[in-house]
């Protein structure tokens, strides 16, 4: 199903951290969003063709409204301009994008739901969504501005690692895990790719099933430029080569399927 453009209405923006900004939007893509999923945001810059994808944080379907929740990049990457948008405002969106989290195969189990740097956003929804045994939270941050802190602590057990050592485990997520001894059935994870890498391993050694989103490395968001390739198991039937398209086939995997 092709998703059409439009007129999204922000409803609010506030900054949560340093360069880390929360928005809300009003759009249709509400109402069918999925988490894990993504919206392809457009600046109103002509200058700009390229929309940046952006991961959902948190979907409200009765005021048909998203949050996104992302990093002012730089300059020139669009995400200033969407961090200078005030209530009111209008931005062209495409969404809801992707395929999201396969959250009903986590019910009756004990989860890991691991989000790293702006990888941390879009597991909120998961954790508000899921219905599990247990569901740990774990989230790695730079530093003590642990932005969504509070929400995740009213879906489920939160453990915290920073890179500084400030906030919880000094280090990243899996010595968040190593150093409180848990223990999982299944992982869901968001964050770059090192930290996406650390948990694939310790998920096949421990033969867990883990499921990864990826959606870091986009560009257009919308299959063309074949920016955000990924290496995979199968041949890609338009290609014939090892590769998956992250933004159409993904940005959710089976740690699997993919090759890091």
């Amino acid at each position: 199903m092709e998703r059409q453009r439009e007129q999204a209405v922000v409803v609010l923006q506030e900054q949560l951290a340093d360069g880390i900004f929360s928005m809300w939007i009003c759009c249709q893509a509400a109402e069918t969003a999925e988490p894990g999923q993504f919206i392809s945001m457009y600046t109103n810059d002509g200058s700009k063709l390229l929309p940046r994808p952006i991961s959902i944080c948190e979907i409200d379907k009765e005021q048909g409204m998203i949050r996104v929740v992302y990093r002012v990049t730089g300059e020139n990457t669009g995400t200033k301009q969407f961090s200078e948008m005030k209530a009111g405002d209008t931005l062209p969106i495409i969404g809801p994008l992707g395929n999201g989290f396969p959250y009903e195969l986590a019910d009756g189990k004990r989860v890991f739901l691991m989000g790293g740097g702006i990888g941390v956003p879009p597991i909120l929804e998961l954790a508000k969504q899921m219905r599990c045994e247990k569901k740990q939270i774990v989230v790695g941050y730079r530093d003590s501005q642990t932005f969504l802190k509070e929400e995740f602590e009213q879906n489920g057990e939160v453990y915290i690692s920073t890179e500084d050592g400030s906030v919880g485990t000094k280090g990243n997520v899996m010595d968040a895990i190593r150093e409180q001894a848990l223990e999982a059935d299944m992982i869901y994870a968001c964050g770059p790719t090192p930290m996406l890498r650390a948990i694939k391993q310790y998920a096949e050694e421990n033969n867990i099933v883990c499921y990864i989103s990826l959606e870091e490395r986009m560009a257009c968001g919308i299959g063309a430029c074949l920016a955000c390739v990924c290496k995979s198991k199968e041949k890609d039937h338009h290609t014939n080569v090892n590769n998956k398209r992250i933004c159409k086939d993904g940005p959710v995997f089976l740690s699997t399927e993919v090759e890091l």
